[in-house]
């Protein structure tokens, strides 16, 4: 009867291709390893943007892939059907940092090796990739050493300021005294029309403090809204 049900079933067509110590080994391998890959993104990422979702997100992936990986095989009917049935998913999670699809790559890598047993190299690639990550970490590879600044100002849309200047001019001789450099971003119209607000990027001279930008910046708006925005590109902006 057993063997009745077993030839009807093929059960020995499914698992022929590993074994349980081939699933364990896999799942196992693929959650250290991705986990390490989960330590490294934590203890080097610098910004505020900090997602205990993203990084659990990495280790689920590495984890899943594995098992696909192991389902797939050398089948190519196996892999088109897969194929398939993921085309209908869709992620509109915008990535926040660009250095994020990097760890989600290695994470899907890791689990790509896991799952076709390469071991060896599932274990040498996390420990390659893991020490540069540290190493650029610790020396701060790449980094640039000009900060610039978001300066947001509001200004009313008519008329000229006392100076007989147009208010835009005015915001724009003050930038050239308290910046070493500056550029028009946008300009956009507020509150119905009645202001106007002009968004800059800037290089702040050493020795301004950005408060001491936004009180002049109030003397010429009229006490109107006035922003310095430092580190926007560690932010969302």
């Amino acid at each position: 009867m057993l063997s009745d049900l077993s030839s009807i079933f093929d059960f020995q067509d499914l698992s022929g291709t590993f074994s349980v110590v081939d699933v364990l080994i896999t799942l196992v391998l693929s959650f250290v390893l991705t986990s390490v890959v989960g330590v490294v993104y934590q203890k080097t990422h610098r910004h505020i943007s900090y997602s205990q979702s993203f990084v659990q997100t990495l280790v689920l992936v590495g984890m899943v892939i594995a098992i696909i990986m192991l389902v797939v095989g050398s089948n190519i009917a196996r892999a088109f059907a897969l194929v398939g049935a993921l085309s209908v998913i869709r992620f509109r999670n915008a990535v926040k940092e660009t250095r994020d699809v990097g760890f989600l790559f290695l994470a899907m890598a890791i689990g790509m090796t896991c799952g076709t047993r390469f071991y060896v190299l599932a274990i040498a690639a996390t420990v390659v990739v893991c020490a540069v990550l540290l190493i650029m970490y610790r020396f701060d590879w790449f980094k640039a050493d000009i900060q610039r600044q978001v300066v947001k100002v509001q200004v009313p849309a008519d008329g000229m300021a006392d100076s007989g200047k147009s208010y835009a001019e005015e915001v724009e001789l003050i930038l050239a005294e308290y910046c070493t450099s500056f550029e028009l971003m946008s300009l956009e119209s507020v509150r119905g029309g009645a202001l106007t607000e002009l968004s800059y990027t800037t290089q702040m001279r050493k020795n301004v403090k950005p408060h001491e930008l936004v009180a002049r910046m109030r003397d010429v708006n009229f006490g109107q809204k006035a922003t310095v925005l430092t580190g926007h590109d560690q932010t969302d902006v």
